[in-house]
């Protein structure tokens, strides 16, 4: 494992905003994991953020301590039985890529959940969802090393705490816990999930398959979703708000056209939509500098070339205090703030 010292990181996230890690390090084998566990031990007091893709993180500030970008690669069906497939993947494989080569294989599951931004071992610690699947759905376990005692440890469904764009991993003990590999496990007879805004009517009078499904909900993420590569951002920056039903009804009399969404197992609550409630505040393509909303999805972020963390993160701010003062609804940020 090498350290370098005054690293940039600005093509580390997705929003491309201009930082320097006072260490930065690579992990390429469980060799390099090791010694970032024996670096943890010796230097307890240094921070220590690990990074992905970069496509979930906003940077206020340089970051004084050690960078870790995961780059551990890895790709295999491990075993299958009558209804499943089970595949694994290491952590630092790119997320769309691992998703377009499970449908190449011929495994179905993931393809809902094509084009999001990231790396597999970022995937559980969010638990990405699009489309009406989440990564809680097709997980079966992960691996991962505890950077504080140098153990590894399998993790189940229950062990990993999955909610809402968050779990055990992003709550609770954040960059403690380096994923090394995730294990999906992926039916043979696949359910496919369509009944979902845009998605029913691309595909409808079509033959279902993976593939299908996965090129039609690239078409509309592309659509709606600037490519990070062409303008910074970082995908949806607010989770949809969860509200009790009491406070949705009161709302909806309100605002009749207020989107709600049932929730699984749950009559006291309901989901609605963030880009909703943040278009109404007009919000959407809304620019100051080059801190902005994208004009094709108030639920996005974006940098027009400049912008520092500290600009988006107050313009976020803006936005949840408007929000709040119109809807008496409080957004909540879905990238992590590093500051």
């Amino acid at each position: 494992m090498q350290i370098q010292e005054n690293y940039a990181l600005t093509a580390h996230n997705s929003f491309g905003v201009a930082c320097v890690a006072r260490y930065f390090t690579e992990l390429r084998d469980s060799k390099d994991c090791d010694a970032l566990v024996l670096w943890r031990t010796q230097t307890p007091e240094t921070p220590l953020l690990l990074i992905g893709g970069g496509s979930n993180m906003l940077f206020q500030d340089d970051f004084k301590g050690l960078a870790v970008a995961v780059q551990l690669l890895g790709r295999q069906c491990i075993r299958e039985d009558d209804e499943a497939f089970y595949v694994q993947a290491s952590g630092g494989e790119n997320w769309h890529e691992f998703v377009r080569w499970t449908i190449d294989q011929g495994y179905a599951g993931l393809e809902n959940l094509s084009l999001i931004p990231g790396t597999v071992g970022a995937a559980p610690m969010q638990n990405i969802g699009a489309y009406g699947v989440e990564l809680a759905d097709r997980f079966h376990c992960l691996q991962a090393l505890d950077l504080h005692t140098g153990e590894r440890r399998e993790f189940n469904q229950v062990d990993c705490q999955f909610g809402y764009r968050d779990s055990f991993f992003k709550s609770q003990q954040p960059d403690r816990w380096l994923i090394e590999s995730v294990t999906f496990r992926l039916a043979r007879q696949p359910q496919w999930v369509i009944a979902y805004a845009g998605v029913e009517d691309v595909l409808k009078g079509q033959t279902l398959t993976s593939r299908g499904i996965s090129d039609a909900i690239i078409a509309l993420r592309q659509s709606k979703l600037p490519d990070p590569a062409v303008i910074g951002n970082a995908g949806s920056f607010f989770k949809n708000p969860i509200i009790s039903v009491e406070q949705w009804d009161e709302l909806k009399a309100e605002y009749p056209n207020l989107p709600g969404y049932a929730i699984a197992n749950n009559d006291l609550e309901k989901k609605t939509s963030a880009a909703w409630l943040i278009e109404q505040c007009n919000w959407k393509g809304y620019r100051l500098d080059d801190a902005g909303v994208y004009e094709k999805h108030a639920l996005v972020l974006v940098n027009h070339g400049s912008a520092s963390g500290n600009e988006l993160w107050a313009l976020a701010q803006q936005i949840i205090s408007s929000v709040e003062a119109k809807f008496r609804i409080t957004l909540e940020a879905e990238p992590r703030v590093i500051v």
